[in-house]
């Protein structure tokens, strides 16, 4: 159960908050982000959303008024040690947080971790998460309720890509009659289902249409077809015209194929090694698998990253989830 009342305390108590997310953002990172910096807007707090990272060309369309700023481009660390409370949203990781991590490290004031992630490291911060939550875009709602804050379009689009992203648009178990519930409300409050559909899922580039044959061509079965791999090299990426935003989702694409209980995909980083993905449709413990790397995540998708070449990263990677399924 999330104290929701230390977090009204902190919130009330406080004016000046940056806000942060994981690396290599999803729709339930930049959404729970933008969807929380409205929440306290609204409450006449000084806010600022703070990244490691640009934002990727197919979630711009959530932030068309540049709010989001990027360390090191549009801000200095330095100008963020004056600001009272530092939120980290959508993760609890160190490994996810790029170069916030150092500023979060030397960070004087409050911290606060808002995540339904089950992977936990000590970030010294107080942390409000329910690992039971399909997305962090829930959590975000249900901060707006205990603080007051009506829902306003500003923060129930956001919100609800965030929702929708982290369940596969209702596809995936984690789905339950109260996501859809949620997403009712928040499409009530003025998030337009179809509009943010063709945003996410009917605006690929070219080179993402391409890369996504490349991954497939790459797949491999094993376990009698229970276990599916893949992998992508900044080869294909440059070979088809890609960027590293187009590999997101890739993963669940495998998961078409009939009998298919777990799915992994590798991809290879432009600074070196290889961001690793778990899916499981059976027993397999996904969180667990990315522990053994450094990752984690969930039970049903987790990820971790491997700086090793392509042969050995996928050695490794691949005896440790046959071991998980064959224990199941």
């Amino acid at each position: 159960m999330i104290p929701w009342n230390r977090f009204v305390e902190i919130v009330s108590a406080h004016r000046r908050f940056v806000l942060t997310t994981h690396v290599r953002p999803d729709g339930d990172a930049l959404g729970s982000e933008l969807a929380m910096a409205e929440i306290l807007k609204s409450l006449g707090k000084d806010v600022l959303a703070c990244n490691a990272f640009a934002v990727p060309p197919n979630l711009q369309f959530l932030d068309p008024e540049k709010r989001l700023a990027q360390l090191g481009v549009d801000v200095a660390a330095e100008k963020l040690v004056d600001r009272e409370v530092l939120m980290i949203l959508d993760t609890s990781a160190w490994a996810q947080l790029g170069e916030m991590g150092e500023v979060i490290q030397n960070f004087p004031g409050l911290k606060v971790v808002v995540d339904h992630h089950k992977s936990e490291d000590d970030l010294g911060a107080e942390v409000f998460k329910d690992v039971e939550a399909e997305a962090t875009g829930r959590l975000v709602v249900e901060a707006a309720d205990r603080l007051g804050v009506p829902l306003t379009p500003q923060i129930a689009e956001p919100a609800f890509v965030a929702l929708t992203t982290d369940t596969g648009w209702f596809r995936f178990a984690s789905t339950t009659a109260e996501t859809l519930r949620l997403a009712a409300r928040l499409a009530g409050a003025g998030a337009v289902a179809d509009r943010l559909y063709k945003e996410l899922y009917e605006n690929d580039s070219h080179g993402r249409l391409r890369l996504i044959g490349r991954a497939l061509d790459h797949t491999r079965t094993e376990l009698d077809g229970r276990l599916i791999h893949t992998w992508l090299s900044i080869e294909d990426f440059r070979e088809v015209g890609a960027i590293p935003a187009d590999s997101e989702d890739i993963i669940n694409m495998t998961l078409a194929v009939g009998g298919t209980e777990a799915a992994v995909i590798l991809v290879e980083q432009p600074e070196g090694g290889f961001k690793i993905s778990f899916r499981s449709r059976c027993r397999m413990d996904c969180s667990r698998v990315a522990e053994q790397f450094g990752g984690g995540g969930h039970a049903k998708a987790a990820g971790a990253m491997l700086k090793e070449p392509l042969d050995a990263a996928r050695r490794k990677v691949l005896d440790a989830v046959r071991a998980a399924m064959e224990n199941r």
